[in-house]
């Protein structure tokens, strides 16, 4: 027999009255149910749907729901994973407390805040570049989307990054040239979601020229990834076997895009980013030991003793002497998270756009030598650079 919350539950979902419902209260204490529940309404492109929001200790993972099945799932989650439940409507706002035998005390007070601003509320997603709800071809093939535009749960945090990458791209299309074909080149490119993204981004969205290279030693992944550009019908979107430091194909480049290219292949990249003029950079860096070893300083030998706190210090010493040696020619530098820290680990990425500032900065040199003296380091891309240092501010 259906109990009168459960039909209350139905009505309020048929009827739209339900702005938000968090269940809390676990009945199992063996970790199978999220410690907190949380349901929205949320409007797509293809209609109304609900978004359930799985809060666990270290994750928040979701599913959207259609609107026929989103009662029958929140009515099966109070029955089978929690001991309460605060509903919010318009009309009020209800708590259902459930006893050892799943009965449920119905509790109703006045509604809190604005019930008008709170439907818009729950009802507005964030705004994503690639937007959920309208999918696009390339994460339905790489298994982030459904056909219908639905992030699957387990790859929510790809969407994330994919988006925060793009968001980092689209504040610096301005300083990439409008009057013809761009050259964009990803080194150590992967399976290539951020490739795929920008190639969408870029020629699909913006109906940009653009001819986008992905770099990569993985004969496999490279094959897959051609695969993928010819059924997407991406036929300015080609991938290569090859190493960073030894490509020499092209003259120029407006964009170069490298992610965690290990050690000193980032300072390679951002060399030959150097070398051809690149308007914008791109890069993530990790596995950096090369100061390591060579950092070195009295005064900071509390710091430098303890083995972890030196490995930390010394990548970020290299990120800063490789965003000074980029100012030092002329370069805007920003270091920015790349990824939400709360999904997936944090990575620093080196983002740099080309100014029209004519010469090198003498003062940003001087900043850069005391640096290096201070730390007795000598960085690989200072000596990968080393015929664009003039004798008037070089050693």
């Amino acid at each position: 027999m259906t109990e009168q919350w459960q039909q209350d539950i139905t009505k309020w979902i048929s009827e739209k009255e339900l702005l938000q419902a968090t269940l809390s209260q676990p009945k199992r204490k063996d970790g199978t149910a999220a410690p907190k529940t949380v349901i929205r309404p949320i409007e797509m492109k293809n209609g109304l749907f609900y978004q359930f929001e799985y809060h666990f200790a270290n994750k928040v993972t979701h599913d959207n729901i259609e609107e026929a099945k989103a009662a029958e799932r929140a009515i099966g989650l109070l029955q089978e994973n929690y001991r309460q439940a605060l509903v919010k409507t318009p009309e009020a706002d209800v708590q259902l407390l459930f006893n050892k035998k799943g009965k449920a005390a119905v509790l109703k007070k006045p509604p809190t805040g604005d019930s008008k601003k709170g439907v818009q509320q729950h009802n507005r997603q964030k705004q994503r570049v690639l937007a959920e709800g309208k999918a696009a071809p390339f994460l339905v093939e790489l298994g982030i989307m459904t056909p219908e535009g639905l992030v699957h749960a387990k790859k929510q945090d790809k969407y994330r990054q994919i988006n925060r990458f793009l968001e980092m791209v689209t504040d610096v299309l301005a300083y990439l040239p409008k009057d013809r074909e761009l050259t964009i080149v990803d080194f150590g490119c992967g399976k290539s979601y951020l490739t795929f993204a920008l190639y969408h981004l870029l020629a699909v969205e913006q109906q940009r020229k653009i001819n986008i290279i992905g770099l990569d030693l993985k004969a496999d992944v490279i094959a897959f990834c051609s695969g993928l550009a010819a059924k997407l019908g991406y036929d300015k979107l080609q991938f290569l076997v090859g190493d960073i430091a030894d490509y020499e194909e092209l003259q120029t480049a407006d964009m170069v895009v490298t992610l965690h290219a290990c050690d000193t292949a980032t300072d390679a990249a951002l060399a030959k980013a150097v070398n051809w003029g690149a308007s914008v950079i791109m890069s993530v860096p990790c596995c950096q030991h090369e100061l390591f070893k060579q950092v070195d300083n009295d005064v900071l030998s509390p710091l430098l003793s303890q083995g972890l706190l030196k490995e930390r210090f010394s990548a970020l010493a290299t990120d800063a002497a490789r965003g000074t040696l980029l100012e030092v020619l002329g370069y805007k530098v920003q270091m920015l998270e790349f990824v939400d820290p709360e999904h997936t680990p944090k990575n620093l990425l080196i983002r740099a756009v080309r100014t029209e500032q004519q010469g090198l900065s003498v003062k940003k040199w001087e900043q850069y030598e005391q640096f290096r003296q201070f730390l007795n380091i000598s960085p690989s891309l200072e000596h990968m650079l080393a015929e664009r240092w003039p004798n008037e501010i070089s050693k």
